[in-house]
């Protein structure tokens, strides 16, 4: 069946919708997914405290969809390419690179990255998340690789400035990065772009 609230495939007889946590099928199925006070304990099932406990977590990559795993894939190769060599520096026989946390606000991209990740784990681990977020799925996850997309975009032009005989160039991590956050954001940006545009 469809979710009525993110169009997502439900399984039949589900109680929650798995990717936007939207109860599905009858009030009473529901009560006894999310635990509601009043709402009727699972024949033969436990009672009180139990009914209502966190549901085990278990990973099935089947929980995301297509979309999900492009994001995730992507935002993982970037999180790896902001430790290696963004930016070098060459003078005579001499040279040195930085990673791509050299400037200070990749650490957003960085904490942003971790909090991707770290959510699409989770909706990978658990049939129903224990928590609502303010913004649907898809938004949140676009709200978050947009911002990484931008900062990435950002830090890629601004090249460290060299000074005398010092030159200054990019080196192969910033490419992996700019690639990687063009990656995790055209999933859901392009579809985005598009239905604003058709408006």
């Amino acid at each position: 069946m469809i979710c009525s609230q993110c169009g997502n495939d439900v399984a039949e007889g589900s109680a929650v919708c798995p990717r936007c946590g939207a109860p599905q099928g009858t009030r009473q199925g529901a009560d006894v997914r999310l635990g509601a006070p009043g709402g009727p304990a699972p024949a033969g099932g436990p009672t009180g405290s139990a009914a209502t406990a966190t549901p085990a977590f278990s990973f099935d990559l089947k929980r995301l969809t297509r979309n999900d795993q492009i994001v995730g894939a992507a935002t993982i190769v970037f999180f790896i390419s902001l430790f290696l060599p963004w930016f070098t520096s060459s003078a005579g026989i001499y040279s040195a690179s930085v990673n791509g946390l050299w400037h200070g606000y990749m650490y957003i991209g960085l904490i942003l990255a971790l909090a991707v990740i770290a959510y699409l784990v989770l909706c990978a681990g658990f049939e129903a998340l224990p928590f609502r977020l303010p913004l649907d799925h898809d938004k949140a996850l676009l709200a978050a690789t947009g911002v990484i997309f931008l900062l990435t975009v950002i830090s890629f032009v601004f090249k460290p400035s060299g000074a005398g005989v010092v030159s200054i160039g990019w080196g192969f991590g910033a490419f992996v990065g700019l690639v990687a956050a063009v990656a995790a954001v055209a999933p859901l940006g392009l579809p985005f772009l598009r239905s604003r545009a058709g408006r």
